[in-house]
């Protein structure tokens, strides 16, 4: 574990899958201001990184995975998905290639299965693939102010206003003490989840379970290309892209205020008395207050009013109940001699 904000003054351990890193130092209301309005830098050192090198690599890449990465530029930020034999999503990469290797870093606890399955893939190309988890740390800057401050030589990220940087552990510390004497504030995952909800960004394994399938939560676009070549898993986002809808569709709750909690993380979201989603992600933000991703039955009206965690909540459409269904049909009859 690569951590370089718990030991910093007024730090406050996150839980799980965060419990690593800090959520807060003590007031996460100005830490959220900051990423907003300035700049912050967030420790992410319990995500899992990954290095794949080879000339053989993006070509490789682009048949294994959801995302046309073939000629991908260098310094160009991308998103991937590996999807199972039945296109359930098995892990969401954070990536970019900077000209000799591929970079990416992934949700905690999710490296070992993901490191496993590329490698026993590799059969003979010229690509090796490496967990590099334990030698380098993700230190994240958001804000509008943010790309002024990456440090030169690091392998970096960039996405809007957010840079993931690639940094060694044992410059770590050192990096984020830079960042902080240059106006920079460290802010913890609380400030930076609040951000992430509300830019309604699902998060695998928080906002997902065993059985999502890309359409429901909005990674068609960012992270699975609809033109590319075969991969696993295409056949269903391709079915469910030209001729059905997704069972399920990402939805960002709206919170009642008057409630002294969160709701927790899969409990129930319920429509009419009836079970119809769980609740993902859950925060409050500076300015829209108490707000939470979930992941709630299509057909679900999209004007209903919901309970989550039995708090009600009114729901702000992600993924529209109309994704998918592209195909144009047209039946022709033979007439009758």
């Amino acid at each position: 574990m690569n951590s370089v904000s718990l030991s910093l003054p007024g730090a406050v351990p996150g839980a799980a899958p965060d419990a690593d890193v800090a959520a807060h130092y003590g007031d996460p209301v100005a830490e959220q201001r900051a990423l907003e309005r300035a700049a912050g830098w967030v420790d992410r050192g319990n995500r899992g990184v990954l290095r794949v090198t080879g000339p053989d690599r993006l070509g490789w890449l682009n048949d294994l995975t959801s995302q046309l990465v073939r000629e991908l530029p260098p310094g160009e930020a991308t998103e991937a998905l590996v999807l199972g034999p039945h296109g359930h999503v098995e892990h969401h990469l954070s990536a970019v290639d900077d000209g000799t290797a591929f970079w990416a870093h992934v949700e905690p606890g999710t490296i070992g299965a993901l490191h496993a399955y590329l490698d026993s893939m590799r059969f003979l190309l010229r690509v090796e693939v490496d967990d590099v988890t334990d030698s380098f740390t993700v230190l994240t800057l958001a804000g509008p102010e943010a790309a002024a401050h990456v440090p030169d030589g690091l392998v970096a990220r960039r996405t809007g206003e957010e840079v993931d940087l690639f940094v060694p552990t044992e410059t770590a510390a050192a990096t984020a003490q830079a960042l902080t004497a240059a106006g920079v504030r460290p802010a913890g995952m609380w400030a930076y989840e609040a951000r992430r909800i509300a830019a309604h960004r699902p998060r695998l394994g928080l906002d997902t379970d065993d059985r999502t399938i890309p359409h429901e939560t909005g990674w068609i676009g960012p992270a699975v290309h609809l033109d590319k070549g075969c991969y696993r898993g295409q056949e269903t986002v391709a079915r469910v892209h030209n001729l059905g809808r997704p069972p399920r569709r990402l939805v960002m709750l709206h919170l009642d205020g008057h409630a002294d909690r969160l709701p927790a993380h899969g409990a129930p979201v319920e429509a009419a008395g009836r079970a119809v989603g769980f609740v993902g992600s859950a925060a409050r933000h500076h300015e829209l207050g108490p707000i939470a991703l979930a992941v709630v039955k299509r057909n679900t009206p999209v004007d209903a009013e919901l309970l989550a965690d039995g708090i009600a909540a009114a729901q702000e459409v992600v993924v529209s109940p109309d994704t998918g269904a592209n195909a144009n049909i047209t039946l022709r009859r033979t007439p009758r001699a």
